[in-house]
């Protein structure tokens, strides 16, 4: 279902003001200096390095997810102008995605390169964390109009496709993590959201070829 006309234009045009996308910004550091204020302040619990990792590894996911859910209300919505925002969770999902590994080899591994290697090859759920951290920073580097225009359009499309490779390992790399405590409601709950946000691009890129198969069928004839 899409939204009538009539609440859309509102809507429209707050999407559209120039101060959306500061805002939006603003809101998007709220987590860092919640937990910057928590570290200043020792409010961090028990084991605030344990705190930190985590905090930032949820932030990363939450908005990966709010990247990939920008498509689909576009297309539910009509409102277009979401379009414009969605660069900017995506670099949001990359900063906080850098700052959870940061955390984990300043904290948990002192910044010792070897062993954070060590660790990478003999933790799978570190392994599949750090595989999708790799493979988000291209993305996060390309994500400006120079580089689409220096890769070309189609190129670019084919890199940033990787989101979804991305988004699997994630879901992998928390549900590893917390399978140590056996503790699987939060993991339910943002591999059910992301099932849905990739189910409905599958369903999409189906209708298309089917339609794509029409055409074609009906040229021919």
């Amino acid at each position: 279902m899409v939204l009538t006309s009539t609440p859309r234009r509102p809507l429209q045009s707050l999407l559209l003001h120039p101060a959306t996308k500061r805002a939006l910004f603003v809101v998007a550091l709220v987590p860092f200096t919640l937990l910057v204020i928590g570290i200043v302040r020792h409010t961090l619990g028990a084991n605030p390095a344990e705190t930190l990792i985590r905090s930032l590894g949820d932030w990363t996911l939450r908005f990966l997810c709010l990247t990939l859910a920008i498509t689909p209300l576009r297309q539910w919505t009509g409102l277009a102008a979401l379009a414009r925002l969605r660069r900017m969770l995506g670099l949001f999902t990359a900063f906080y995605a850098t700052l959870h590994f940061l955390a984990y080899a300043v904290f948990d591994m002192e910044l010792a390169w070897s062993d954070i290697v060590r660790d990478v090859g003999k933790r799978p759920f570190i392994l599949v964390g750090t595989t999708a951290f790799l493979l988000l920073l291209p993305l996060a580097a390309t994500s400006f109009n120079r580089a689409i225009r220096w890769l070309g359009a189609a190129r670019w499309q084919a890199l940033h496709r990787l989101v979804y490779a991305i988004a699997l390992l994630a879901i992998l790399h928390f549900f590893w993590m917390r399978a140590g405590k056996r503790n699987f409601g939060e993991v339910a709950v943002y591999a059910a959201i992301l099932g849905v946000l990739l189910g409905w691009r599958v369903v999409r890129a189906a209708q298309g070829r089917y339609f794509m198969k029409l055409g074609s069928q009906s040229a021919k004839g």
